[in-house]
Order: C-alpha cells, then structure tokens, then sequence
C-alpha cells in the first residue's frame, strides 16, 4: 500500500508541473556537412561534450542560448560544477534531462544550486530514488517551467538551431508509468529505452543526441522516421558505448562521420565496449571518447564543422 500511495503522489507532483507552463517544447579535425537548409551568416553554435567520469552532461551554445543536456552522476558533481564553469555558465535557458538514472540526473541539485535554470524538458518518465524527487520538488519550488517532450516535438534554441525529439513516443512513457502506479515490476532498461533522442540541426549540420537509448529504441526510430529525419554527421555513442546500443543498421541509418562517447575513465563497465569500437571502425565512424580524450567539442557554422579533443588521439582504444 505504501508503494501504491508514493507511485499516486509522484504522479500528482508531475501533474502539478505540467500545469507550470500548461503543456508547452586538443586535436582539431574538419567536415563537410552535406544536407539541406541554412544557417545564418556568422553564426556558430558549439556543443562541447564535458568530461564528468561515468555520466553524460553536454553544453550547447547557440547565438542567444545556453542548452545542458543531462547533468553528470552524482557521485561526480564537483567536477560538473567546475566544467561548467570553466565553459563560463551562469544561465541555462533549456535543461534536457533525457531519463532519470542517476548518471544523468545525479547533478541536478548542484546545477539548480549554482546556476539559473529558465526551462526544463524531460519525458515525463516516474522514478522513485530520492535525486529524482528532489529534482521534482526544485521545479515546484522555483516554479521552473516545465515540459514533457515526446517524438514529434521541436525546440526552438534560436537562430535557426531547432532539436527535434526523435523517441520516446508519449505511449512508451505512459505506459511505464503505469506499470509503476500500478507497482508493478519494472524493467531496469524501461528507462533506459525511453531515453530522449533528439536530432539538432543547424543549416546543413546535424548531431544526434541519443541518451541510454538500446536497440529497441534505435529500431522504433528508424520504424517511425525516414532517413533524412535520421542522418546526421556527429552521433553521440547511445548508453556510454555500450553493447546494448549502436545496432549496425542504426549506424546505416545514422550515417555518422564521428562518434562521440561519454565515459568514466577506468569503469566497471568496461565502457565504451570492445565490439561496439570494432563496429565503429568497421564502418569507418571515427570517435573520441572522454575518458581518453577528455572534454570534446564540435564547432559549426551550419555548413562545415570541426571537433576537437582535449588531449590524446582519436580511436583510441587505452584504457579499456
């Protein structure tokens, strides 16, 4: 009966969010970035992959807007602070949480602390450990707005740079939901699957972003969305390179020049995994993965792109 009571009061908190806003969305290399579309003349937009261990936190700057894409683990949100920082953050104007474990969500409650946070969008996925309810209850308090992003919608970051959610469907994430208020079993990789892909696009530049995604998601997305919604050329590894993740027909579909992988040096997971580097060298996708290479970032101007590491070489395969 207490599960059942604690599911029904998660549910209130996010229904009394949702009501906030009323329901609104070292080494340098060079690319093409063959496509569609413009961007606007002299504008950039950077994307820095920060190196916060054995999570993922990743810094978009448009002209005129500061995206944070998940926020690190819990167990490293020190070195989060000081990377955010050190990228001269104040403001975020839209927080993207793309599920709520705690290598993605763990540093919430640090961000919130130290920096202003003007929107905040995630799938609207229950969970019950405490980092989750104190995100939930910060959103309250500050009346943060707030909303849940599903396949289909689009995020305007200015200047022509739009996000556009990939997965999950609104059903994938209602019907998990249920499952917890009914207390009913929950698959760990529930989660995980549900995680927010979305698909940035500045002019002719696309980089998409995958969360934990596995392959069940890779193949909802390549079943709902037709190759030229998919293709981009910078793939952020799905599920810090794991095996469960980074399915050969998602990479055709994909069609990355460049992974990029977040990666906690030294990891009990052995992440990014031996097999998913072969799959990635097989199919000429070159990467750099932070626990190597530290923190990565990709400039483009809506036509060509570099991305550069820290430190070290690409492809490397130290520290597995």
């Amino acid at each position: 009966m207490r599960k059942k009571i604690f599911a029904l009061t998660l549910i209130a908190v996010m229904m009394a969010i949702a009501s906030l806003v009323g329901g609104c969305a070292g080494k340098g290399q060079e690319g093409s970035s063959p496509g569609s579309g413009s961007a606007a003349g002299g504008n950039k937009v950077t994307v820095t992959m920060l190196d916060v261990g054995q999570g993922d936190a990743i810094l978009i700057k448009t002209p005129s807007q500061t995206v944070l894409i998940d926020t690190s683990d819990k167990d490293e949100t020190e070195k989060f602070k000081a990377a955010l920082l050190k990228e001269n953050v104040k403001t975020v104007d839209k927080l993207i949480i793309t599920h709520p474990h705690a290598d993605h969500l763990g540093g919430a409650a640090t961000l919130f602390k130290n920096f202003e946070v003007k929107a905040v969008y995630d799938n609207g996925q229950l969970a019950t450990p405490k980092f989750y309810r104190e995100y939930q209850k910060t959103i309250l308090k500050e009346n943060i707005p707030y909303q849940s992003i599903y396949d289909g919608d689009v995020l305007d970051l200015g200047d022509g740079v739009k996000f556009t959610v990939l997965s999950p469907t609104k059903k994938m994430v209602e019907e998990d939901n249920k499952k917890l208020e009914e207390n009913q079993t929950r698959k760990a990789e529930n989660l995980n699957e549900n995680s927010v892909v979305g698909r940035l696009t500045f002019g002719d530049f696309a980089m998409m972003f995958t969360g934990d995604a596995v392959i069940a998601t890779e193949n909802g997305i390549r079943e709902r969305h037709k190759d030229d919604e998919i293709r981009s050329q910078i793939l952020k590894a799905p599920h810090h390179g794991s095996k469960t993740s980074s399915s050969q027909k998602f990479l055709k579909a994909v069609n990355p020049e460049w992974a990029v992988i977040s990666a906690g040096e030294g990891n009990d997971y052995h992440l990014p995994h031996p097999s998913v580097r072969t799959r990635y060298k097989q199919d000429g996708i070159d990467y750099y993965r932070t626990d190597v290479n530290g923190t990565i970032t990709i400039e483009t101007d809506g036509k060509t792109y570099t991305i550069k590491a820290e430190r070290g070489d690409k492809n490397s395969d130290k520290n597995n």
